[in-house]
């Protein structure tokens, strides 16, 4: 693992390829999953302030979701998530004439009528976060069947996951943390070409 300031980073963040190929799993992780998205502290304040917005994108259900048990919930591991549509959708998840997933919040961000795109989780993703103990924070590689046609385009393009979540990275931690963070991968692609060539003239 590679550490950049208190966050502690996976190696298979680096070694492994990930680009989202849309039009083969149309969105499903908006749907697919045991609870919402995760939310980052301030983030239901900010999405109720947005529901104006998207009020006409949301589905009757979605509607009648939030207003019984508003934008978020607290689900069994005592995190705060987005709300969920009979246990399935994001309650911000709409579907195109293709029958694609597409977030409500996404949606209005790229109309530019807001800041917000959508939850950190949900930018981030396949990184999942978890505060450890000793203060530091840890950014995981989080496997999940439905999103191997992203695993194939990634490595046919040769996008390793990091270098695929620039944005929501730095959006994260700041430009900075990612520049030293891409001065430390290159370090560490250094010394493991130099280990494997070793093994190869063995």
């Amino acid at each position: 693992m590679l550490q950049i300031g208190d966050k502690i980073i996976s190696f298979e963040l680096i070694d492994e390829c990930f680009v989202c190929d849309y039009d083969a799993c149309k969105g499903i992780c908006c749907v697919e999953g045991d609870s919402g998205a995760p939310l980052a502290e301030g983030e239901a304040d900010q999405i109720r302030q947005l529901l104006p917005l998207i009020q006409s994108y949301l589905s009757p259900r979605a509607k009648e979701v939030i207003q019984k048990q508003g934008v978020s919930y607290i689900d069994e591991q005592g995190d705060e998530v987005t709300s969920l549509v009979d246990g399935r959708d994001c309650v911000f998840t709409t579907y195109d004439e293709l029958g694609r997933c597409q977030c409500a919040l996404e949606k209005i961000y790229r109309q530019g009528k807001s800041d917000f795109i959508k939850p950190i989780s949900c930018h981030l993703y396949p990184i999942r976060t978890a505060k450890l103990k000793v203060g530091l924070t840890a950014l995981n590689y989080q496997k999940w069947g439905i999103c191997k046609c992203a695993l194939k385009k990634g490595r046919s393009l040769k996008v390793p996951i990091y270098k695929f979540l620039k944005e929501p990275l730095i959006r994260a931690y700041g430009e900075s943390w990612y520049n030293e963070l891409c001065e430390a991968v290159d370090v560490y692609l250094q010394e493991k070409d130099k280990i494997d060539k070793s093994f190869e003239s063995m």
